[in-house]
Order: structure tokens, then C-alpha cells, then sequence
């Protein structure tokens, strides 16, 4: 009964905020706002954009804060003590969890740069159907001035469909060689991905090829800012990818793939797609399966087991969520985590994809 009497007050205190933070980005008339989405990549993307335009007066939001009254808040702290005539670039991750969530962030955030990383499966339960999360992300390009740009992901289907709802002047990147911005000699080193655009090579410390497109979205939008190139790929050279996002770290002799920020069919994929492609004679799967699939939950985690299948010496779930499926797709036995679990060794190379907890990942190391 109290939580049902609070509700009307609960919605008006969240109102309030958001309209008073929406009225005060009006204030900063020099302002650029870019809004990012995706379904994977909006926090490597953000970091990749920050780091580079770091000779602009950039803010960005912190981890995990993509929601409108996160973003809400977020605005109100930074910009309340500010002069409203400074120059500043604003770099907001979207996120969204049903339809009109991001068109209500656009309206908050009032972006000029619209870029969308990856449109996948994540979150597919709670959208219903593949075409309505494509929808739910289509928001920030369609809230987009006509006098703004969008920025595209071409290698992914479903964010190149989205061509034909944009307004404003678009840019599309990708490895195909039919986009505005296209990445060639892509390869992956003992020290990140390297790569090559035009006639400039690019040698990124950030692991994973599927990252490519990622940081073409940054070098797209530091060009459309006027970042001459010199500067773009210097920057670069000495990015730090963000904590548990696709990074490559040693722990007691055992090399980590910590990519345990958040996962999605379309990382999970990519993390053992990096494994196969590493020289360690022992590989070890550490997941907690994925969650919000709906009812293509047993056929994704069969289709990883499956891809895992002579790759990984050992799996091992954290809980009981997805391993049954799992188990149908891979050729040898899944692990279920104990106090009974048996220690890798020193040499290994641990893939740790999802939310599994540091506790979790000493608890098997040598």
C-alpha cells in the first residue's frame, strides 16, 4: 500500500529532475552533445572518443550511468556550476530497456552527433522481437537536427537499414569497402588490433578485431570535429581500455580476458573467436551464461558451446543459468563453480566473459 501511495510522488520527483536538467542543457548554447547506442560497444566507443578529443573541454558520462535519470542527474551535477557560455563537448551513453527510453534521453541530452555501435540481441526478451530493439535504438538517429550527423556501423545489418530514417548527414564505417570510412589489413597482435585507413596505419592497444568498427566510430566523429589526423592516431596509440571491457591483463602467470562489464551474444562470440586465435595450449571458459534472450535463450548458449567445442580444455558456469544448453553444444563437460573446483594452471589463458565476480576468478587461479 505504501509503495502504491508513493508512486505518484516518486513520478513527479523524477520529472522534475529530468525537466530541470533538459532545461538547463537549452542553457549551453555552445554545446555539442554526441549520444551513443548499441547493444555492445557504447562503453568502449564512449572511452575511445573521450580519449582522443581530449584537447576539447570533453565531459562524458561515468560507467554505468545510461539511463534517463542517470544521465538526468548526471547533467544537473556537471553543468548546474558551469558557465552556460562555455564551450564544451558532451559525450552521453544511451541506453534503454524498452521503447521511448532513448527518445526520451535525446530529448534530455538534446544531441548534434548521433552514433549507433551495434544493433544485436541483448535485452531481446524485454523489446519482444529483433525489429522492435532495432527501433528502440533507431530513436537517437531519428531525434537527430536536421543539421546534425549520424554515424553508423555498416558492417552490422541492422544498423545499415537504418539509412532511410535519417534526416541528417550520415556516415557509415566498416571493413567491406563500401562505406564512408573503411578499415583494411585489419589484424590482431601481442599488443592489440592494428589496422589501416586509407594510408594511415593504426595500431590500437585495444584486443579483439570486432573492435575495428568501434574505434573507426571514434576516428569518424574526431574527424567531423576537425581532430586532425596526426593527432587522432597518436591518441590512440595510448588508449587504455575500459576496466573489465575486452582487457587483456597477467594474474599469477595466467593471461586474463576480463570481459566481465557486461556480455551479449555478440561479445561472447567475439571472446572465443580472440581465444582461438591465441597460442596457449590450455584455454579456460569462466561465464555465467547470458540472461534476457527470451525464447532463444537455449538456442544462443547452444550455439557458443558449440563454437567453444575444441577451444576451451575446461568450462566452467558460475551458477546453473544456461549451462544445460551449453553443455548440448560443447563436446566435453561443463563445470558447474564449487569450493570443489579444480585450480588452472600457471600458462593458461582464462576467458572470464560476463558478469563473474573477482572473488570468482581468484578462486581458480593457481
Amino acid at each position: 500500500i505504501a509503495w502504491v501511495l508513493f508512486l505518484p510522488v516518486d513520478y513527479a520527483l523524477k520529472n522534475h529532475i529530468m525537466k530541470k536538467a533538459t532545461l538547463l542543457r537549452k542553457e549551453f548554447t555552445n554545446c555539442t552533445v554526441v549520444g551513443i547506442t548499441g547493444s555492445v560497444g557504447k562503453t568502449t566507443t564512449k572511452e575511445l572518443m573521450a580519449h582522443v578529443m581530449k584537447s576539447k573541454n570533453v565531459l562524458c558520462t561515468p560507467a554505468y550511468v545510461n539511463s534517463e535519470m542517470g544521465v538526468a542527474k548526471w547533467l544537473i551535477n556537471e553543468l548546474s556550476s558551469r558557465d552556460r557560455k562555455e564551450e564544451l563537448l558532451l559525450i552521453v551513453e544511451m541506453g534503454a530497456y524498452r521503447k521511448g527510453e532513448i527518445a526520451k534521453l535525446c530529448t534530455i541530452a538534446q544531441p548534434h552527433i548521433g552514433i549507433i555501435t551495434y544493433i544485436g540481441t541483448q535485452h531481446i526478451a524485454l523489446f519482444g522481437s529483433q525489429e522492435k530493439l532495432q527501433n528502440a535504438k533507431a530513436e537517437l538517429v531519428m531525434s537527430l537536427p536536421s543539421d546534425g550527423h549520424a554515424f553508423l556501423n555498416a558492417d552490422c545489418k541492422p544498423c545499415a537499414e537504418l539509412t532511410d530514417r535519417i534526416s541528417c548527414p550520415l556516415t557509415t564505417v566498416g571493413t567491406d569497402g563500401h562505406c564512408s570510412i573503411d578499415a583494411k589489413e585489419i589484424e590482431e597482435t601481442g599488443k592489440g588490433i592494428h589496422f589501416k585507413v586509407g594510408s594511415t596505419s593504426y595500431d590500437v592497444p585495444l584486443h579483439g578485431t570486432h573492435n575495428v568498427t568501434n574505434v573507426l566510430l571514434a576516428i569518424a566523429v574526431a574527424r567531423h570535429l576537425e581532430i586532425e589526423t596526426g593527432i587522432i592516431n597518436k591518441q590512440l596509440s595510448t588508449f587504455t581500455p575500459p576496466h573489465s571491457t575486452f582487457a587483456v591483463r597477467k594474474n599469477k602467470e595466467v593471461t586474463i580476458l576480463d570481459d566481465t562489464h557486461n556480455a551479449s551474444p555478440e561479445s561472447f562470440r567475439a571472446a572465443i573467436a580472440w581465444a582461438k586465435s591465441q597460442p596457449a595450449n590450455n584455454k579456460i571458459l569462466l561465464t555465467p551464461g547470458l540472461i534476457e534472450l527470451g525464447n532463444t535463450e537455449d538456442i544462443i548458449h547452444r550455439e557458443l558451446g558449440t563454437q567453444a567445442s575444441e577451444i576451451f580444455s575446461r568450462v566452467i558456469f558460475t551458477g546453473k543459468h544456461g549451462i544445460d544448453a551449453f553443455a548440448k553444444g560443447y563436446t566435453g563437460d561443463v563445470e558447474r563453480l564449487s569450493k570443489q573446483t579444480k585450480s588452472i594452471h600457471s600458462g593458461d589463458l582464462l576467458l572470464c566473459v560476463g558478469r563473474v565476480s573477482e572473488a570468482a576468478i581468484n578462486r581458480i587461479l593457481p
